[in-house]
């Protein structure tokens, strides 16, 4: 069903609104080796194929949530394909139920998970004492934490603030640094993007 060794979900509500993500999933779709999965032109009525779902992310090496950030986490389609296909016994497995936070046996274990994601307001606002209240790093926790309990490895985020400010050589390089990253995944010998890298804002 999925040759694919990447697959990429998008998740917008209004992608013909879109300054960033249509660009991101444009250049996804364009990619060898990648399928993008787009879950609003899918399932406009919310209802989900569960087993379709996971038997794409099973055969998938690396998953991509892909989308914009609302209100501190993902759109509600993006919430309701977590809530429905990532079911404990078969994401996480028997270590998943034990209730320690340890990385599972499940259908997942062993995977990557990479965060693809933009925001509305600019990276400095991210902080203590700034419009957000805390540290960027902050809003990632409930992402970086469902990778751990399903056993997967947490790559560094592809992030870009201020989406809607940006001048367009700004948003042209990320998308371009976005289609390397990916095309090193997706590669027979996959791209290790390290630790190192930590959030790129884009900026």
């Amino acid at each position: 069903m999925n040759p694919n060794r990447l697959l990429v979900l998008y998740a917008h509500a209004a992608p013909h609104l879109s300054r960033v993500n249509r660009r991101l999933a444009d250049c996804a779709r364009l990619s060898e080796g990648v399928f993008l999965h787009d879950l609003y032109e899918t399932y406009p009525d919310f209802y989900i194929d569960v087993a379709r779902e996971q038997a794409l992310v099973a055969q998938a090496e690396v998953l991509v949530f892909l989308h914009p950030l609302q209100w501190y986490g993902m759109p509600a389609l993006m919430k309701e394909w977590v809530d429905c296909v990532l079911t404990e016994s078969w994401a996480c497995g028997s270590a998943g139920n034990t209730g320690s936070g340890g990385a599972g046996s499940g259908a997942l274990h062993g995977k990557r998970f990479w965060l693809v994601a933009s925001t509305g307001s600019g990276a400095d606002d991210y902080a203590v004492g700034a419009r957000h209240g805390r540290p960027f790093a902050d809003f990632l926790a409930p992402f970086e934490q469902t990778a751990a309990l399903c056993g997967m490895q947490w790559l560094p985020p592809h992030i870009l603030h201020a989406a809607h400010a940006v001048d367009a050589a700004t948003l042209d390089a990320h998308v371009a640094r976005f289609g390397e990253l990916l095309q090193g995944l997706a590669a027979p010998s996959p791209l290790n993007l390290g630790h190192s890298a930590g959030v790129d804002n884009g900026i």
